[in-house]
């Protein structure tokens, strides 16, 4: 039997209310053109949300995700002119960098991975305020990229078909893989983990490394959408991509959750910010509406573990 608390199908009826309610405000809303349109800017937010909850899965958090997708947008495109390979490479060796500092902070040094990765996100966002002058950043993706953010095939978004490729390789990371298995053990319980012989060290560090470059990717593919990289265009996805993990039934204290999950929740914030832009809610409204549904999905999911 269904759980009608199962987040899968709490996010599959909330996209049916949300694409009956919105129909009266767009009459498009249902069209398939539509439609393609959200999955492209879920495929976005569902590469960042990727490294989001595996990090989550440890017990643990990663807020530098904005500016670590700003800046390797930023220094992809000005190294754009370097070729493919240096474009995109340098762009995700700032995500690599900051998931190895992150990493580092929370596994040997013991740092708290919130205010650390906070830090950090803040040193992300002097690093491109640095390198842009506080100016309009120079420079444009490579064509791959381009054809990446915009490009179709068969009709289908690219990048809807990359972040079917991520997904897949998440999910059998997840479930059919040693690390993943590594992964839920170390968010259950730390020091269990540790005495049975897995070095916990090295999964936080490899799982932090993972989630900065999901975000440098993310940046990445974004600067192909729009054909340009530029200042805080990482700063809407941070609460988004969180709100969607969440939804998705991860269990913020770790060792719980599944990526068709964080998949359905990624499904769902897309559709809801889809819709609060067609009423015209301004940002501060939707974050509002984020964090408000962050707190219900909690409410709910843990009163369901507690009665499970």
């Amino acid at each position: 039997m269904i759980k009608l608390r199962n987040p899968i199908v709490i996010s599959f009826i909330g996209v049916v209310v949300i694409l009956v309610i919105g129909s009266f405000f767009f009459h498009q809303m249902m069209s398939i053109n539509y439609l393609l349109q959200q999955l492209k800017m879920a495929s976005f937010l569902g590469i960042a949300a990727t490294g989001a909850m595996l990090v989550i899965l440890l017990g643990q958090i990663d807020l530098s995700l904005p500016w670590t997708l700003t800046a390797a947008a930023i220094i992809s495109c000005a190294m754009s002119e370097k070729g493919i390979v240096v474009s995109i490479g340098v762009g995700l060796l700032v995500g690599i960098a900051d998931g190895l500092i992150n990493g580092v902070g929370v596994a040997l040094l013991r740092l708290p991975s919130m205010i650390w990765t906070l830090a950090m996100n803040f040193i992300f966002l002097g690093i491109s305020v640095f390198i842009t002058g506080g100016f309009m950043p120079q420079g444009h993706p490579v064509q791959l990229i381009k054809k990446l953010g915009i490009g179709n095939t068969f009709g289908i978004p690219n990048v809807v078909l990359f972040w079917c490729v991520v997904s897949v390789v998440a999910m059998l990371m997840l479930n059919r893989m040693k690390l993943g298995r590594y992964i839920y053990a170390v968010g259950t319980n730390e020091k269990v983990a540790f005495l049975s012989g897995i070095n916990t060290n090295r999964i936080i560090i490899g799982v932090f490394v993972i989630s900065g470059v999901s975000s440098a990717l993310t940046g990445i593919l974004l600067s192909g959408y729009s054909n340009q990289a530029f200042q805080a265009m990482g700063e809407p996805y941070l609460i988004p991509v969180l709100a969607a993990v969440v939804i998705g039934g991860t269990s913020m204290g770790g060792g719980r959750g599944s990526y068709i999950g964080t998949i359905s929740g990624v499904i769902f914030i897309t559709f809801l910010s889809s819709i609060l832009s067609v009423m015209q809610i301004p940002e501060a409204g939707r974050q509002i509406i984020y964090g408000i549904i962050i707190i219900l999905m909690l409410f709910t999911y843990t009163r369901t573990s507690e009665e499970g």
